[in-house]
């Protein structure tokens, strides 16, 4: 009798904690709110896919989103869910970046801590599954401040280096204390940025590879120095650097 009654207690809890993880997730399921719907064929079966883009507010106020969820349903009706991080906005651009043919979904999340910065993510729908094909690393730059209001950059993918002349800025910078009548107080980097950008763009022929866009600012984020463009292409399952090309600033000076 005993045993009986243990094997029902049993059974009424497991029902119950079945009932309360069944009802938290359609909670947590209705806190999303459909912000994009997309229709792209992403299996090249000449058959668009529906692409839907959920986010669960954090902050009405800020726009900010404490976590996205992007739902792609097959027209064989197998949904497949790729979850982000939190984010203002998330972008999505459809185009054939690993030269397969078909489509690939390349996923864009402004940052909302972090000035400019975007998160990126690249994914193709294949064998009935999402596939990370990621997107190439920023640049790996280093950089510093020299004596006479210069600096320097090495771009150590490609060994290409760059000065600049930042006289224009003395004044600024003898204020911040970062030079004292042109001399460096102590060594210095720049401010080197991930990704502000990452966006298709076409290659020699009829590729498409990607093109990123990297800040680099001087006594603070705010004195923008120069932007970096990369191109990149991707070849043999890694994404490889065609190009770069440093594109300065011009200083304007704020007014008191």
């Amino acid at each position: 009798m005993k045993k009986e009654v243990l094997v029902v207690i049993f059974a009424l809890f497991f029902m119950s904690i079945t009932a309360i993880t069944g009802a938290y997730a359609i909670d947590e399921s209705e806190k999303m709110e459909t912000i994009v719907e997309e229709h792209e064929d992403l299996t090249g079966d000449g058959k668009d896919e529906n692409i839907l883009v959920k986010g669960e507010v954090m902050d009405d106020e800020s726009g900010l989103y404490k976590r996205f969820l992007i739902e792609v349903v097959d027209n064989q009706g197998g949904k497949h869910q790729i979850e982000l991080e939190e984010g203002v906005n998330l972008y999505l651009t459809f185009q054939d970046l690993n030269q397969d043919g078909i489509k690939d979904m390349l996923v864009s999340v402004s940052n909302s801590g972090s000035g400019d910065i975007t998160n990126h993510y690249l994914y193709a729908l294949k064998d009935d599954r999402i596939t990370d094909l990621t997107v190439p690393d920023p640049l790996i730059i280093q950089s510093q401040f020299l004596n006479g209001y210069k600096a320097k950059i090495n771009i150590d993918n490609n060994h290409k280096s760059h000065k600049f002349n930042l006289k224009n800025r003395a004044e600024d910078y003898e204020n911040a204390g970062l030079y004292y009548n042109g001399i460096l107080n102590e060594p210095t980097e720049l401010m080197v940025q991930s990704y502000s950008k990452l966006e298709p763009v076409k290659l020699k022929g009829s590729k498409l590879g990607l093109k990123g866009v990297q800040t680099i600012s001087g006594a603070h984020q705010g004195d923008v120095i120069a932007n970096i463009e990369s191109t990149w292409e991707y070849k043999s399952g890694e994404w490889a650097l065609v190009s770069t090309k440093v594109i300065e600033t011009p200083y304007i000076k704020k007014e008191q």
